[in-house]
């Protein structure tokens, strides 16, 4: 009799992305035989939502999240919050994303971030769904807005902040999504977070392509890579994979309202 293989939930996946145009079957295929159940695909802008519905469509285990990025400022407008709506509306998400702010990237205006990251807080209130931030060198920024709009919970994607502000993050209902970043060996933030933080506050990511992991380099990276991004936290925090990927799975499923993910 053999053992449960486990599985796992990718909470942040740009599976429509264009990197993925070419293989794109076989990339889903390899992260569903890996145990990846689950893929969060979120989108960007108004203009690809149809490409994150469509991939939703095709491919099993692939769910929306509807938001405007804060990268993006320069194609979003207002009349797209009410466009964001009506989306919400066709096809209800499991979370309104990826919305937040960037203030790592230079010329990206803080005041037109900071009105859609705003708006975009209240339609998820309105809507009772989590959220999914983008958090890059912005993280009390994006605290003092979520103190101020009572959200239901969410991710703080890409999570690189201290650990005095993953403690307010989890004290608003937020998971912290980890993935390729803290595989690094010099990512001494990172790993320490990894092994300091419980499980319960973690949930794992791979912002594919983006942000590989140290295996891929400077590659492009899929959700099949998550399993062993998995394998290193549990590593790290000397736990074994079963322990990590059961754990991470459950805060994902409650975070964003999903049946149990059982192993296979």
């Amino acid at each position: 009799m053999t053992s449960a293989k486990p599985s796992f939930i990718d909470t942040h996946c740009h599976l429509d992305a264009a990197e993925f145009d070419a293989d794109r079957d076989t990339v889903h295929a390899a992260a569903l035989a890996g145990g990846v159940v689950t893929m969060v695909v979120p989108a960007i802008s108004r203009d690809n939502f149809s490409a994150v519905a469509a991939t939703c469509e095709r491919y099993a285990g692939c769910l929306p999240a509807w938001g405007l990025h804060p990268m993006y400022i320069d194609v979003h407008r207002p009349e797209h919050l009410a466009d964001l709506r009506a989306q919400i509306e066709a096809q209800r998400p499991v979370a309104i994303g990826e919305i937040g702010l960037d203030l790592f990237v230079k010329d990206l205006d803080y005041a037109t971030q900071e009105f859609f990251y705003v708006e975009q807080l209240k339609i998820a209130k309105d809507y009772d769904l989590p959220v999914l931030l983008h958090c890059r060198r912005a993280n009390d920024e994006l605290l003092k807005h979520l103190r101020k709009i009572g959200v239901s919970g969410g991710i703080a994607h890409a999570f690189n902040g201290s650990a005095q502000q993953a403690d307010a993050f989890v004290r608003l209902g937020f998971k912290l999504g980890f993935g390729g970043a803290f595989t690094w060996p010099r990512a001494n933030n990172l790993r320490r977070l990894a092994v300091d933080l419980p499980l319960e506050a973690i949930v794992l990511e791979t912002d594919s392509p983006d942000i590989p992991p140290l295996w891929v380099g400077r590659g492009r990276n899929a959700p099949g890579e998550l399993p062993r991004i998995a394998q290193t936290l549990a590593e790290l925090r000397g736990c074994d994979l079963d322990t990590v990927a059961r754990q991470t799975s459950a805060n994902a499923c409650v975070l964003l309202g999903l049946p149990p993910v059982a192993s296979r």
